[in-house]
């Protein structure tokens, strides 16, 4: 019993001191005020030309010669590639042959069939010998007609031979070099065809509506070539696409820019204005923080001064700030710094500025400075 009288105080001296209070955590916040904010959505666009075919051969051949390269600015009925015509030809030949063959025919059946009306009109054979041979004069011109035709399809193959430029326009790829052989339709060159100019953009699914809810309004985009210090040119929304790509899963959007000076295949960017919001809240971007993939921010409790995560929606940004859509309302007040900081239900205190919290020292000390002169003024006057 003894022994333990005497370990007790041991044991208490040698116990841990009971954790001391954590001080409480300043922090800077801002009450939220609904206000105004203009949005624009940015998009990086390409200039191409409004047609752009691809040519080709007509006729499947040997590809012999190409006359234009890329970049080539190319006229109206300009040859552009050439195939071996030697198969065209004799083709053409052959289909000649045809028809001199079929004229001869023609012109036999023509004779019989004179020389057998003659002798019916005699008397000499029946009507019914004489339509055969007028049966045969008809067949005999009708593949004439046939042959002429064919040799007609021979003659455009031969002339199909050179792929000629069907407007003016430049030479944006070439696909094709001499010594390929071609089917008919395989593409040689792309001609980008000289006129009217589209910005191609592409636009997520999510704003796909208002981009074609913008279709044929005159000027309702603006468009500003990279690197270039001039006023936007104005643009309007002329096709958008039906279907999603597959692979990005956005939508192509082309807007006209009329004949605008620009090179094909520059960049440039297109801002669509979006509506006003007339209830939004700004916060600084580093008021918010994730928490299970959404965006959250910490909302103070004036009356038991502890923090409380809130959920928010973001609707955009603008420079520096974050448009907040839903999740708060006006006078409440939010952390601005220190977020990662802070801990649901954690108490906080107000942060104040280091001249505002000296303020009221300095006028302390002005006070206890001025005390004995007015003492000693107060004496003299005694």
């Amino acid at each position: 019993m003894l022994l333990a009288l005497v370990t007790l105080p041991l044991l208490w001296a040698c116990s841990p001191p009971p954790p001391a209070d954590a001080p409480l955590r300043a922090v800077r916040t801002m009450t939220v005020q609904p206000g105004q904010a203009g949005l624009t959505h940015d998009y990086a666009a390409e200039i191409r030309a409004r047609t752009e075919s691809r040519l080709g051969f007509q006729v499947g051949g040997k590809l012999v010669e190409r006359m234009v390269n890329l970049g080539d600015q190319v006229a109206a009925g300009r040859a552009l590639a050439r195939i071996d015509t030697r198969d065209l030809a004799l083709g053409q030949q052959a289909a000649r042959a045809s028809v001199q063959a079929a004229q001869v025919q023609v012109d036999l059946n023509q004779a019989d069939y004179q020389r057998y009306k003659e002798l019916r009109d005699k008397g000499f054979i029946s009507g019914a010998e004489l339509e055969r041979r007028e049966t045969t004069l008809k067949a005999s011109r009708a593949a004439l007609e046939q042959a002429r035709a064919q040799a007609g399809v021979q003659d455009n193959q031969a002339g199909y031979a050179v792929l000629t430029a069907g407007a003016a326009g430049v030479v944006t790829s070439v696909d094709a070099e001499p010594g390929a052989v071609l089917a008919a339709g395989t593409s040689v060159l792309r001609l980008a065809h000289d006129g009217p100019r589209d910005a191609v953009f592409s636009v997520p699914e999510d704003r796909v509506d208002s981009v074609r809810a913008l279709l044929g309004k005159a000027g309702a985009l603006a468009l500003k070539p990279w690197g270039a210090a001039d006023k936007p040119l104005p643009a309007t929304v002329r096709e958008v696409s039906a279907a999603a790509d597959p692979a990005t899963r956005t939508f192509l959007v082309k807007a006209d820019i009329g004949s605008a000076a620009l090179r094909l295949g520059q960049t440039a960017t297109v801002a669509i204005a979006a509506p006003l919001g007339s209830a939004v809240i700004k916060l600084p971007l580093q008021a918010l923080f994730e928490r299970g993939g959404k965006p959250m921010v910490w909302r103070v409790d004036r009356a038991s001064m502890v923090v409380q995560a809130r959920p928010v929606t973001v609707a955009g940004a603008e420079g520096n700030l974050v448009l907040i859509g839903q999740g708060l309302a006006a006078g409440e007040s939010v952390v601005t710094a220190g977020v990662h900081t802070l801990n649901e239900g954690q108490k906080v205190r107000w942060y104040q500025e280091p001249a505002a919290a000296a303020a009221p020292a300095t006028a302390h000390a002005i006070a206890a400075a001025s005390a004995p002169a007015a003492s000693v003024a107060a004496s003299g006057t005694r």
